[in-house]
């Protein structure tokens, strides 16, 4: 079966978009960036890979619907060509649909320990500030701890330029939400990590549904918009 060319995976809307969202308390975009900035411990990992394979299918088969649609339109010369065309863009999709089918089954059996797990225990964390937050979100996507050289004062440098005093980075040292790599000199850099205390505190920030972003007044005249998909 060629390859679908048309919207990339992360447009696409999977059916079990909103499990994921209601047991992580997260929207699939953050999910998505977090394992992409290495955030999230093992089972989490695990699981937003699998939905990347579903969200993939999922845009198979939209895009075989869509061929299916435009070939039955009226747009082509009814003919034994368009027939072909028709019969092979069936059996494409239902092909489509059997791959999305099998990745929703294994989303699910990685999905339902998850929740399983989180309707077993709801732990006791402290909430993060939004500072914490924002700090463990930099150190995630990697950092280091420097020594100037001549003046002796310590600082922290994420890869995305933001910089963390080094207070800060001792409080999350104590509350063991990050830890430093001290087998590199200082003066050279080390390397500082999050810990799995630090990776569920931020999974576990908030269970709460995520607010919408308020709407923004339309100018007077102009038509109402329609929803968008969501990337």
């Amino acid at each position: 079966m060629p390859e679908p060319t048309s919207t990339p995976a992360r447009r696409a809307v999977s059916p079990l978009d909103h499990r994921l969202e209601a047991v992580t308390g997260h929207d699939i975009d953050t999910l998505w960036t977090y394992r992409d900035r290495g955030v999230l411990d093992e089972p989490h990992a695990h699981l937003v890979d699998l939905h990347r394979e579903l969200a993939k299918a999922q845009t198979g088969v939209t895009f075989y619907l869509r061929l299916l649609n435009r070939l039955s339109s009226g747009e082509f010369e009814v003919d034994d060509a368009l027939f072909a065309r028709i019969d092979r863009t069936v059996d494409q999709l239902q092909e489509a649909a059997t791959a999305r089918d099998a990745a929703a089954r294994h989303v699910l059996a990685a999905l339902e320990p998850i929740e399983a797990a989180a309707a077993a225990s709801m732990p006791d964390v402290k909430p993060l500030s939004m500072g914490d937050h924002a700090a463990l979100l930099a150190i995630a996507g990697g950092a280091k701890l420097h020594e100037h050289l001549l003046t002796g004062r310590l600082s922290v440098t994420a890869a995305s330029g933001t910089r963390i005093p080094h207070a800060k980075l001792q409080r999350l040292e104590d509350a063991g939400l990050a830890v430093r790599d001290t087998t590199h000199p200082v003066h050279a850099g080390q390397p500082v990590a999050l810990t799995d205390a630090g990776r569920a505190a931020l999974l576990a920030a908030r269970r709460t549904p995520t607010t919408p972003a308020p709407k923004v007044p339309q100018r007077p005249g102009t038509p109402p918009s329609t929803p968008a998909q969501r990337r």
